[in-house]
C-alpha cells in the first residue's frame, strides 16, 4: 500500500513561479500540489485548513503581508503545516526572520530540482532543511556571536537601508527613537563605521541586509 502523498501549497505572487514549481514538484510520485495562494494572507487563510502537509512560501508578496509574518501565523496553529521558504533572498536579515518565525527550512529559487525534492520531504518529516549557503551563514554567525548585528539591529539597518528616518524606523518597529539611536550605535560599532550609509554599504556588500532598491 502506497503512502499518501505529501500536500503541498505553493505560496508565491507570481503566477509564472507558481506554474513553473507545480511543473517541477508534479514530476515528484509523493508529492501532490493542492493549492496555490498568491498573497501571504491567502497563504495563511489555506494552511489553516488541515489539507497540507508543507507550504512552500516565498518572503515578498508586493505591499502585502511578508512571508516570515505568515509563517509565524501558519506555524504558531497547533498541528500545522510545516513551511519551506522559498525565496531569491540570502541575506541574514531575511534568514533570521524566517527561522525565527517558525520556518521549517530555507532554500533559494535557484536551488537545483531535486535539491528541492529532498528540502520538501526533510521538512514533511519534521527535519531542518537549509541551503549549504543559508546554513554557512549561520554558522558564521554562530563563530562571531559578538560581531554579528541582532534580529532587530538587521531590521533597523534594513529600514535604514530603505531610506526611513529614525522617525520612521520607530513608528514601524513601535520602538522609541531613542532606542532607534541605540541600536544604531552598536550596529555602527560593530561594522566598524560612522554613518548610515556606510552602515548600509557594508551591510549591503557583506549580505547582511538587500541592497537598496
Amino acid at each position: 500500500m502506497n503512502a499518501a502523498p505529501i500536500r503541498l501549497l505553493l505560496a508565491d505572487d507570481h503566477p509564472i513561479v507558481r506554474a513553473g514549481l507545480r511543473a517541477v514538484l508534479d514530476t515528484e510520485a509523493d508529492f501532490a500540489v493542492t493549492g496555490e495562494a498568491a498573497t501571504a494572507e491567502r497563504a495563511v487563510e489555506l494552511a489553516a485548513s488541515d489539507a497540507y502537509d508543507v507550504v512552500l512560501m516565498d518572503l515578498q508578496f508586493g505591499a502585502g503581508m511578508h512571508g516570515a509574518e505568515a509563517t509565524a501565523r501558519i506555524t504558531a496553529r497547533p498541528g500545522a503545516p510545516r513551511v519551506l521558504v522559498l525565496t531569491t533572498y540570502d541575506t541574514d536579515a531575511d534568514i533570521l526572520a524566517a527561522v525565527e518565525a517558525g520556518a521549517a527550512g530555507y532554500l533559494l529559487k535557484d536551488a537545483p530540482p531535486e535539491e528541492l525534492a529532498a528540502a520538501v520531504r526533510t521538512a514533511a518529516a519534521g527535519q531542518s532543511a537549509l541551503a549549504p549557503a543559508v546554513a554557512h551563514r549561520l554558522m558564521d554567525r554562530m563563530r562571531t556571536p559578538a560581531q554579528a548585528l541582532t534580529r532587530r539591529e538587521l531590521e533597523v539597518l534594513q529600514l535604514v537601508g530603505d531610506g526611513l528616518s529614525n522617525q520612521q524606523i520607530s513608528k514601524q518597529l513601535f520602538l522609541s527613537q531613542a532606542t532607534v539611536k541605540s541600536h544604531l550605535v552598536h550596529i555602527y560599532a560593530k561594522l566598524g563605521v560612522d554613518s548610515r550609509t556606510a552602515a548600509v554599504a557594508v551591510a549591503g556588500a557583506r549580505r547582511l541586509i538587500r541592497q537598496p532598491g
